[in-house]
């Protein structure tokens, strides 16, 4: 795995090749990055079902009870089939914009 800090966020990237383990990997090691937002990376994959895309989605109900955001890049999946739980944006752009507008929303109480 691949790990990238910036400013208020982590971005994961898998270096192997299965989108399944990787979810499994990212749910038993959550505690490393629990008090963290992060973006996962999985661009490389291109396609990806929508129950290889559940997978996260335990690491996603974990992540936003700690108050903390969980933004999936793919610019494969049809966004409209995806789960209101999990969070899926096209680009890094575009994960690190819904990150602050979490942030905001969090500071402001919602």
């Amino acid at each position: 795995m691949k790990t990238i800090q910036k400013d208020n966020y982590i971005i994961l990237k898998d270096q192997k090749d299965d989108v399944v383990d990787f979810a499994e990997y990212l749910t038993k090691i959550q505690k490393e990055f629990k008090n963290k937002n992060v973006v996962i990376d999985i661009q490389k994959y291109g396609k990806l079902s929508l129950e290889e895309l559940l997978k996260f989605l335990k690491l996603s109900f974990a992540h936003r009870k700690g108050k903390k955001s969980l933004v999936i890049v793919n610019d494969t999946i049809n966004i409209d089939a995806v789960p209101d739980e999990i969070h899926v944006v096209p680009t890094l752009q575009e994960a690190e914009d819904l990150i602050g507008l979490e942030e905001i929303e969090r500071d402001l109480g919602f």
